[in-house]
């Protein structure tokens, strides 16, 4: 019975110190991230891609859309395979039936 206690509270000692150390180090990650967004290099690109994305007419982004949940649902992807409720276009249905 001793053997089991022990092993519960080393467990759970292990936990509290692995739990800390792991958000100890996630912090430390994030803001790094942080800083790196923050630079103006990549401010700058993040700027054109809004600029550009604004340009594109609706048509163009519907497209792109449609492409992506295509390829979700040939490749058998995750988020086809757990059935998010997303569904292909019909032309999806066509390329894989004949691929």
């Amino acid at each position: 019975m001793r053997g089991k206690i022990g092993l519960v509270v080393g467990l759970g000692v292990g936990y509290v110190l692995g739990t800390r150390a792991g958000r100890a180090r996630y912090e430390q990650i994030k803001k790094q991230a942080e800083k790196v967004w923050e630079l103006p290099p990549v401010q700058k690109q993040v700027t054109k891609v809004k600029e550009c994305a604004k340009k594109l007419p609706k048509v163009a982004v519907d497209g792109v859309v449609k492409a992506i949940k295509a390829a979700d649902s040939t490749s058998g992807s995750r988020t086809a395979s757990m059935g998010s409720g997303a569904s292909a276009s019909p032309g999806a249905e066509t390329a894989k039936a004949a691929g």
